[in-house]
């Protein structure tokens, strides 16, 4: 295989592949649809039904958010453990070599702490990115969902003058 040619990455996923068949604008036909029967004296229908709409389009959105997430650090557990073998097949060299076996043991050593110390660090990369997305998908709900109370708010109030 050549350097340029690089194999496919079995951890790749496509979000908007994956969000075809979550379509806001389509689901909103259903609840649309069902809603347009239930009528709330003094509040309009329409602030509703365009508050569900944006409600769905911040749970698109952070759905979205976490998947691409998830795809870094696929993508990244992917490089680690492409580095992780080369660094491997590069210690099984070293140590093959001969030497004295005190000397061997102690190097040996050293590259199992250098290794455990690699792998933790890894783990904490890993661990930091997924938070990082999964905050960044919770942020995005969080502020709808303050949003929408405030604007149910601003119509309850406005029916009762």
């Amino acid at each position: 295989m050549s350097a340029d040619k690089q194999p496919a990455n079995p951890f790749a996923i496509d979000p908007t592949k994956m969000f075809e068949q979550f379509d806001p604008n389509k689901m909103m036909g259903d609840f649309t649809k069902a809603f347009s029967e239930f009528k709330i004296p003094g509040i309009d229908n329409n602030i509703i039904v365009e508050s569900q709409r944006k409600n769905l389009e911040a749970l698109a959105q952070a759905n979205k958010l976490a998947v691409e997430g998830m795809q870094s650090v696929f993508q990244r557990q992917a490089e680690i453990m492409n580095t992780a073998m080369q660094e491997m097949q590069s210690v099984f060299k070293e140590i093959s070599v001969a030497g004295e076996p005190q000397d061997k043991i102690a190097e040996q050593t050293d590259l199992v702490k250098s290794a455990v110390e690699k792998a933790l660090e890894n783990m904490k990369e890993l661990a930091s990115m997924a938070g990082q997305s999964n905050s960044e998908a919770f942020d995005t709900i969080h502020a709808r969902f303050t949003e929408s109370l405030e604007e149910v708010k601003a119509e309850v109030l406005k029916s009762k003058s």
